[in-house]
Formats: structure tokens, sequence, C-alpha cells
């Protein structure tokens, strides 16, 4: 069982690598804050996997679930993507996406120039390790969003979102 990390250094991590991150005390402020970040960034049109859970869903956001999956031109022209995460890193701040309920397939993560990614504390792995040994058995792809590659694209072709937001929650 990978060792429980520390959601602080987490955040100040993924902070200091360019993301922001938003903390929620309280579970049922989850979705007001979802919704600020969203507010935040004027994004209007937000694509969420098909089976995100209900309770980090935005109110007053318009919403356009992957499915049908949307073609790249759809998932592009989208002001931003929300989903959940595997797992984050503590030491690294790095986001683990899974791609299993709630995270979406690969693509619905690096077409929209934002992503706003809602960790739960639970989450957060103390280190590299400490994730691979909670990913063991794995039957999905498994991507890595590292803090410090979100930005323009370094080479063209690359696809990945310009800004990531995290939503801290309890």
């Amino acid at each position: 069982d990978a060792a429980p990390g520390d959601p602080g250094r987490f955040a100040e991590r993924i902070a200091a690598a360019g993301a922001a991150v938003t903390r929620v005390g309280d579970p049922a402020a989850l979705p007001g804050a979802v919704a600020a970040v969203l507010a935040r960034h004027r994004a209007g049109r937000v694509v969420v996997p098909r089976d995100l859970d209900p309770g980090l869903r935005p109110p007053g956001v318009r919403l356009v679930p992957d499915d049908p999956p949307l073609d790249d031109d759809a998932l592009a022209a989208a002001d931003a993507v929300l989903t959940a995460c595997a797992l984050a890193i503590a030491r690294t701040g790095t986001i683990v996406l899974d791609h299993a309920a709630g995270q979406g397939r690969p693509a619905l993560t690096d077409r929209p120039g934002l992503h706003v990614c809602v960790v739960r504390r639970d989450q957060v792995v103390a280190d590299v390790p400490d994730a691979i040994a909670r990913l063991l058995g794995a039957t999905t792809p498994v991507t890595f969003v590292d803090p410090s590659g979100i930005g323009p694209d370094p080479v063209e072709g690359a696809r990945r979102p310009r800004r990531l937001e995290v939503v801290l929650a309890p």
C-alpha cells in the first residue's frame, strides 16, 4: 500500500510550477469552488468525462459530456475540461490520471487550453514509487501530468493544456 502524502506539500509544489490551487475545506462547497475557478477563466463551454461524479459538477456552468467522444476540433474549441484524477504526488507536484471513472480519455485533457482537476486529499501519495505501487495492475493508460510541462507547446504538434487549475478537495 502506498504511503500517504502531504496535501500541503503537493499544493506548494504544483503552485511553484505555475498551476493555480484552490483549497476547499467543506465537501458541500466543492461544486461552488469549481464554478468559481471556471468563472475566473470565463470558461463558458466545459467538457467533462461522461462519468464525472455528479458531486463535482458545478452549478450554472455549461457542461458538455464527452459522450459520444468529441472530435479534436470540438475539444480544442472548448474553454476548459474538468476531471478528477487517480493520484497526486506530493514530492513532485505531479497529477496522475489512469483514465478511469471521472478522468476521461487521454485526448480529453490535452486539447482544451485549461484543465481543472479535482484532487482529493486522500489521493495524495508521498512520491513516485508510492504512486507506482498504487498503480500496479492498472489496465488503462496512465498519464503523469507534470506541472512544469504546462504552458505553450515546446514542440510543434505537441498537445497539452496551457493552464492547470487544481481544486484540492476534502
